[in-house]
């Protein structure tokens, strides 16, 4: 039990690191924010999939809120990214990669977190794909720019993907580190092989002739 629990934290304040540094670069990225602009975004979306999570499965106040880790993570990516910015701004591609990186993170802890309390397989799983999207999602309407998971179609679906993989391991009973890091894993490359190749789902635009 013990060796669950710091699995989990180590998958909820690894997201939120990651989540941070991808809102604090997103907001340089789209807008000419000063430090305390570039941080607050960052912690935003770092800790709001985790706070959507927490007030969906009742666990109230949010773990954000009740382990002062998470609000110390999410200000201490802020400012790195802040700090650093010359040197993320030589290499644009890893704000994807931070993105993919929470989403990955976040999808497997959220449906974990959902499983505990006492929600059904399916369920988790979409609570994971909300805990995965939801920070990225909150940062998008911020900064005024349409959700990218309105927009792109790879990136609910790596996210649903890798809560479903650890949905099954729960219900079955085979959860454990190997699978957490397996779901990780397969939301982190769908997510990454649609942003190379630019894939997405089918969308309501009409093909072009």
């Amino acid at each position: 039990m013990g060796s669950g629990v710091t699995l989990q934290l180590v998958l909820d304040l690894s997201g939120t690191f990651v989540f941070g540094l991808n809102g604090a670069l997103t907001a340089m990225d789209a807008e000419n924010l000063d430090i305390v602009g570039v941080v607050t975004l960052g912690v935003i979306t770092a800790l709001g999939g985790g706070i959507v999570r927490d007030v969906l499965t009742g666990s109230l106040p949010p773990a954000a809120f009740r382990d002062w880790r998470y609000l110390v993570v999410a200000l201490a990516a802020g400012v790195v990214a802040f700090v650093a910015r010359g040197l993320w701004r030589r290499i644009p591609g890893w704000i994807n990669v931070f993105d993919a990186a929470g989403l990955a993170l976040f999808c497997v802890a959220g449906t974990v977190t959902a499983f505990a309390a006492h929600l059904a397989p399916f369920q988790s799983a979409i609570l994971g794909t909300i805990t995965g999207v939801g920070g990225g999602t909150i940062r998008d309407i911020v900064i005024r720019r349409v959700p990218t998971v309105l927009t792109s179609g790879l990136y609910a679906i790596p996210a649903a993907c890798g809560a479903t993989l650890t949905a099954i391991a729960l219900d079955f009973h085979f959860y454990g580190n190997p699978i957490a890091i397996a779901a990780a894993a397969l939301c982190f490359a769908i997510r990454m092989v649609g942003v190379r190749f630019k894939l997405n789902a089918p969308s309501s635009r009409p093909p072009r002739p």
